[in-house]
């Protein structure tokens, strides 16, 4: 049985019905709004993004719950959940690998990099020069390279002093230290293929060799000296003469010939002190050079056992140390 209400109850009635709706209506609309902006704020990018470029690795078999906590914890995202329930309901996957982030990203922005594999990773070079050390190596990757230890470098190169090759290289940021190495010692023997047949004409082992080389590389300026002077080396060590240079020190103390001291050049503790000890030192110096390893093998034969360099680059050759003293009286005193 419906009740029937006064004309003018009803009309009052149903207002009030309209005016609940309508209310209602507004306060849903605006619970949506509120709900959006909160949903917007939590995917831009944390105002706390890391300063400096970022590499984010997500292993194989990592959830996209796992990977947004990932995300979230190095603060590439705001909210890991947020993260997966739209990664989740938009692509459905992610894929595995390492990420560069360089600059705030949206929280939909890493997301869609995720879910595609674009990981963002540009190549860097890194230019090895002749004559630089495995630690000068090292830490040359080091400035290039995320995330890279040059103490594992050091290690995954051990004995290898000489034989990584100076070149220029490529490498993706997230290259790791055993990579690296295999790369420069791989490009070594690449490089060193062609002279087969010489290294075994010279009667020298590729050790000793590299090992001269690497001396040569720190006493020449140009081709034509670097010839002459592995003449000269050889000359010595086929007479017993110590060789007596001081590049050496470069490798052991850091320091070039205007600092070494007396001590120092008595030092018989001092395996790469060519003054007190003859023959080569125990291992090369650095990475030298095709033009040094060429200079080794097809040097310049002469009579020489003496030579000096002045300020401008000029190298002068003695054939006895009284002529040797005569010209660095005349071309070198003063000069340091």
């Amino acid at each position: 049985m419906s009740i029937k209400y006064p004309d003018f109850l009803a009309k009052s009635l149903d207002f009030c019905k309209k005016r609940a709706c309508l209310w209602l209506s507004s306060i849903f609309y605006i619970f949506l709004i509120l709900a959006a902006v909160y949903v917007f704020t939590l995917g831009q990018a944390p105002e706390n993004f890391p300063k400096k470029d970022t590499i984010v690795s997500i292993s194989s078999g990592t959830s996209i719950e796992e990977a947004g906590k990932i995300l979230e914890k190095e603060k590439i995202i705001r909210n890991s959940k947020l993260f997966s329930i739209w990664t989740r309901f938009r692509y459905g996957e992610i894929k595995a690998g390492d990420y560069m982030f360089k600059s705030p990203e949206t929280l939909w922005t890493v997301s869609k990099r995720l879910a595609h594999g674009a990981h963002g990773l540009v190549p860097v070079k890194v230019l090895i020069k002749e004559g630089d050390t495995r630690v000068q190596i090292a830490n040359k990757f080091a400035e290039k390279l995320y995330n890279f230890n040059p103490d594992k470098f050091l290690l995954a190169t051990e004995g290898k002093e000489g034989f990584l090759f100076p070149d220029t290289y490529i490498f993706l940021p997230n290259a790791s230290e055993e990579e690296v190495a295999r790369v420069l010692l791989d490009n070594f023997n690449k490089k060193i293929e062609k002279y087969a047949d010489d290294i075994e004409k010279s009667k020298m082992s590729l050790q000793d060799i590299i090992t001269l080389a690497s001396l040569v590389e720190r006493e020449a300026r140009n081709d034509k000296d670097r010839k002459m002077i592995a003449g000269v080396l050889l000359n010595r060590l086929r007479i017993g003469m110590p060789l007596q240079v001081d590049v050496t020190w470069f490798y052991t103390h850091g320091k070039g010939t205007p600092g070494i001291t007396l001590k120092e050049l008595s030092d018989k503790d001092n395996p790469y002190n060519t003054y007190v000890h003859k023959g080569l030192p125990p291992s090369p110096i650095g990475s030298p050079g095709i033009s040094s390893i060429e200079a080794v093998l097809f040097p310049i034969k002469n009579d020489y056992l003496f030579y000096l360099a002045d300020k401008q680059g000029r190298t002068y050759f003695s054939k006895s140390y009284q002529e040797h003293l005569q010209k660095r009286n005349k071309y070198i005193k003063g000069q340091y």
